[in-house]
């Protein structure tokens, strides 16, 4: 299954979860948790990958996923996150989500 496919069945799945940051600036922005599925959902293709930068994260980097897509009624949505696991489920951890509008 290709990268995209499956952050959208986590998306849908509502095993989406957000840093407090990612929260605080969704919130900001005027944007519901459906709305960044919404343009998640949307999405044609992953907008770019890149490794992590994190002095936390030692040894292998992971991958960060950004999106840039509209939800339904046209607001274009920046959303960068990776796969993580909570309790053993696989989750797409988002750890940036505002309005492209704002970036």
């Amino acid at each position: 299954m290709d990268v995209l496919t499956r952050i959208k069945r986590l998306a849908i799945a509502h095993r989406i979860r957000f840093t407090l940051k990612a929260d605080h600036e969704r919130i900001r922005d005027g944007l519901g948790v459906e709305d960044i599925i919404e343009s998640i959902v949307n999405a044609p293709a992953i907008t770019k990958v890149i490794r992590s930068m994190s002095p936390v994260r030692r040894g292998r980097k992971e991958r960060l996923y950004i999106i840039v897509s509209p939800t339904y009624d046209g607001t274009l949505v920046y959303t960068k996150g990776t796969f993580r696991k909570f309790k053993g489920i696989e989750e797409f951890y988002i750890f940036i989500s505002a309005k492209r509008s704002i970036l």
